[in-house]
């Protein structure tokens, strides 16, 4: 399956829980297999998408930072 995003999801200058809740609704809008892209500033997001990842049954597929920006890569698995 390709990694290209279905969707990309700005979360840029939003603190947690933001970043999870937003992904949470934009996981709902895609088809299962498909990518969304989540890009956050919030350092948190590492820590917060690999725990939702893990307790949503979606795959975190990789977390990228380009300067300040984190590039988070989830594909939905149901």
């Amino acid at each position: 399956m390709a990694d290209t995003p279905a969707q990309v999801l700005d979360c840029t200058g939003l603190a947690c829980p933001l970043p999870v809740i937003k992904s949470s609704q934009a996981i709902k809008t895609i088809e299962v297999g498909e990518v969304l892209e989540l890009l956050a500033t919030d350092p948190g997001v590492e820590p917060d998408m690999a725990a939702w990842t893990r307790r949503t049954g979606n795959e975190l597929v990789g977390i990228s930072k380009d300067g300040s920006v984190f590039h988070v890569l989830i594909r939905r698995g149901r």
